[in-house]
């Protein structure tokens, strides 16, 4: 998992109010197995402040501080970040066009299939209905299709990356 990842779960956990997350990943021949815990420590639930109480996910001990002494680092690390209240062009480009979020968790597949070519790439054209990529969740293969018409603009995790529910997948520019 390199940073620009890392960033990316960040920044979900941001959008969505999420305080704490754990991810454990088995190692393959291209990339080796790993696993990463980040929490917040002053979650905001879209739409407004979070309250004293707000829940947080399960997973990591309230005193750890590693995890957020790492999400720190990483927060620094990410030079040219646009300080809070600022919206940069390329974030006011993305949002014309609609997010692909996952309905579930379980691990993205861009492919049917290991020897097959990708669902979709970025650049091509999308009709409503068509199958966008697949979700494996407890060994069954769920597909995402198009919910809109237009062109995939962004596709934002890579092949075999563990996906939350809510986690933005790619992004589609209307026709």
């Amino acid at each position: 998992m390199d940073v620009k990842e890392l960033k990316r779960l960040m920044d979900a956990m941001k959008a969505t109010g999420t305080a704490e997350l754990e991810l454990e990943w088995d190692g393959s021949e291209e990339r080796p197995g790993g696993r990463v815990a980040l929490r917040r420590e002053s979650p905001v639930m879209p739409g407004g402040p979070a309250s004293p109480g707000a829940p947080t996910q399960p997973g990591i001990p309230a005193s750890s501080g590693v995890a957020a002494a790492a999400a720190g680092a990483l927060e620094a690390m990410a030079a040219g970040t646009p300080a809070a209240g600022e919206v940069p062009a390329a974030a006011e480009e993305k949002a014309k066009g609609t997010d692909v979020v996952a309905p579930i968790v379980g691990t993205f597949y861009a492919a049917p299939s290991p020897d097959t070519q990708v669902f979709v790439r970025v650049g091509d054209q999308v009709k409503v209905g068509q199958v966008l990529c697949v979700i494996e969740a407890m060994k069954l293969m769920n597909e995402i299709e198009a919910e809109v018409a237009g062109t995939v603009v962004e596709i934002l995790v890579r092949n075999e990356d563990p996906v939350e529910y809510g986690q933005v997948l790619m992004r589609i520019a209307p026709a």
